[in-house]
């Protein structure tokens, strides 16, 4: 098994995808990986949905640029009624960051499973909730391209550049 250092550091952002289908098993691990995901008390305010028909996939490509091709792109939102508000925060919705754990679980598990994924946020989710006939009271947040990365997709020249710890972490 990849330690998950390993795996995190492995992981990059596809942006050219194989003509190869997704195995169902292969997204039902995914899902699962996502359904076990913590969320702020455990709300589970997590609305997933799988694009993977020609009809989906062409919607998607109408929404976004970023599509990359795949063969599958699941869009992650929230029950606005289900997340956890935070009463010392003007009653901040947990939503959106809910939804980013999700959706690091399943590209974490992704990249275990030999598929690339890449997230995006380059779409109006409005507009996505009216093609996708989502309910008013989900909130779509972002979508994520999964599919095997087609030969000679690397990741951006920018993949490896980090701040030193220093920048971004303070001891107190």
């Amino acid at each position: 098994m990849t330690s998950f250092l390993s795996l995190a550091a492995e992981r990059y952002s596809v942006r050219q995808y194989a003509d190869r289908p997704v195995e169902t098993e292969k997204l039902e691990a995914m899902l699962e990986a996502a359904r076990i995901a913590p969320t702020a008390k455990n709300s589970q305010p997590q609305r997933i949905y799988v694009l993977q028909s020609d009809e989906a996939i062409a919607k998607v490509r109408s929404l976004t640029r970023c599509a990359f091709n795949a063969p599958v792109v699941i869009m992650i939102g929230y029950d606005k009624t289900a997340a956890w508000t935070n009463p010392f925060d003007n009653g901040h919705s947990s939503g959106e960051v809910d939804c980013a754990i999700i959706t690091t679980h399943l590209m974490m598990t992704a990249h275990d499973l030999g598929l690339g994924t890449c997230w995006v946020q380059y779409f109006s989710p409005s507009a996505a909730a009216k093609a996708f006939d989502v309910p008013d009271d989900i909130q779509p947040v972002m979508l994520l391209t999964v599919g095997y990365p087609a030969e000679g997709d690397k990741p951006s020249p920018r993949h490896n550049e980090r701040f030193d710890m220093c920048h971004t972490v303070t001891y107190l």
